[in-house]
């Protein structure tokens, strides 16, 4: 069978600046709107709009693949569980189907696990590209004394992480304090150092949208490289009316700074269909750029396991048992 596109190793890899920040603009912050209205009804047209098939499909399957974050946050992970996890990132499908599709030497885009278990990932996936995630700040809430949640990413960036995600105080954005969140995110931003700093904003305990787009905003002025909308523990966790706003942020970062930021999703994402319309949304809005892994990924753990059961239908006509794609 044809090459479909090729592997993440093949891929030229997209060269931007690190975002440094900036000082904080509270009159651009105070200018920012959401019309939740527009937002939701384009959401809304998304997926009769931006339908592929076939040859297409499989395609973008395999790229989604590329974006994921493949993740395990759960109270009783262990070290067993992080290394079989770790085996699926080196080896996300079936060697026989990477075959047909012409794909060898596919990778998700990272793993992501709590700071315990990050040495235990590093050392699973020696030899790889595969960068080790670690939730970080007192995750998910993000409660825990201020000093301990800095220490807590300073450990985790010597432990071997290479990207950190941090969650931020949703009171300060309940109650506008735009600067306390400003300071908050820029202290965090350099605990990380040389570790690229993925801002979670738990975007379902936000309240509005207009929320959203501000701390968005906030964020990315205080150096955030990624903007994330979600723990996966909320109640609502990663929506398109969400990640039209965040992107659209992103987008007017970019306008005014030139700087490009990414933004992963996360949280509620477990079909293939989903994941291709989150694709649809990031080509529509921002363009190429943010189809590569260094400006997008999918935080998931159960969305691998359904690319891979349409991946097998792509090339066989049948449909397979979910259990013969465990994640480990």
């Amino acid at each position: 069978m044809t090459t479909l596109t090729p592997s993440p190793t093949q891929l030229p890899q997209v060269a931007h600046p690190r975002n440094e920040g900036m000082p904080l603009d509270l009159d651009w912050v105070a200018a920012v709107q959401a019309n939740t209205s527009a937002i939701e009804r384009r959401a809304a047209t998304l997926g009769g709009r931006r339908s592929v098939k076939k040859d297409w499909q499989a395609a973008w399957l395999l790229k989604a693949i590329s974006l994921i974050d493949l993740t395990t946050l759960s109270g009783d992970d262990t070290w067993g569980r992080v290394e079989r996890l770790c085996a699926k990132a080196r080896q996300p499908v079936s060697p026989w189907m990477l075959e047909k599709l012409g794909m060898e030497g596919l990778t998700v885009g990272a793993v992501c696990v709590y700071h315990d278990m990050v040495e235990t990932a590093v050392k699973a996936l020696e030899g790889t590209n595969i960068p080790v995630a670690a939730v970080s700040t007192g995750f998910p809430a993000g409660l825990s004394p201020f000093h301990l949640r800095i220490e807590e990413i300073r450990q985790s960036v010597a432990a071997g992480a290479r990207e950190i995600d941090i969650v931020i105080s949703r009171r300060h954005v309940l109650t506008g304090n735009w600067q306390a969140l400003y300071n908050e995110m820029r202290e965090m931003r350099e605990a990380c150092g040389p570790a690229h700093v993925k801002a979670i904003l738990a975007t379902g305990e936000l309240a509005t949208l207009r929320n959203v787009a501000r701390a968005s905003l906030v964020c990315m002025m205080a150096g955030a490289d990624f903007i994330k909308t979600s723990t996966g523990k909320e109640a609502v966790n990663a929506t398109l009316p969400v990640t039209l706003t965040m992107i659209r942020a992103i987008r007017d970062y970019q306008d005014r700074t030139g700087i490009k930021v990414g933004y992963k999703p996360a949280g509620g994402i477990a079909k293939a269909k989903d994941a291709l319309l989150y694709l649809a949304l990031m080509k529509d809005e921002l363009g190429h750029p943010w189809l590569q892994p260094d400006l997008f990924r999918f935080g998931a753990s159960s969305l691998l396991g359904d690319i891979e059961r349409q991946l097998e239908h792509y090339l066989t006509g049948h449909y397979s048992a979910a259990n013969r794609h465990p994640m480990g």
